[in-house]
């Protein structure tokens, strides 16, 4: 059974940067051919896919995010970690991380439990 935990902080300030772990258990985030993904959910809003670290190290960024983020792993530790910068009240949102049962599918298999983000001074 694979498990993924999200950590980091709740609250961080405007102007400066969000930086999320999510470590995995039960699994390599090496294995072919997965990809393990951030996906947020502000309040009152749908799911917003914003990238992935494919098994190989590769990554890829949703279009309209992709300026401010970046997404990389620690194999050694089986975590990978999200920064989004510039953060605005407009980044508030349930944070989770996921897997792809492969690159840019869209089918989620496991999930974190989410972590509460909030952008505010």
């Amino acid at each position: 059974q694979v498990q993924l935990q999200e950590s980091g902080p709740g609250l961080v300030k405007p102007s400066q940067t969000l930086s999320l772990t999510c470590t995995v258990s039960g699994g390599s985030i090496t294995t072919k051919y997965y990809s393990w993904n951030w996906v947020r959910q502000p309040p009152g809003k749908g799911l917003e896919w914003m990238g992935l670290i494919a098994y190989d190290g590769s990554t890829y960024y949703s279009p309209s995010l992709k300026s401010r983020t970046s997404i990389s792993r620690d194999t050694s530790k089986n975590h990978f970690s999200l920064q989004l910068s510039s953060v605005t009240p407009e980044d508030t949102a349930v944070y989770y991380c996921t897997r792809d049962v492969g690159v840019v599918t869209a089918t989620y298999d496991y999930w974190g439990q989410g972590t509460q983000v909030t952008v505010a001074s």
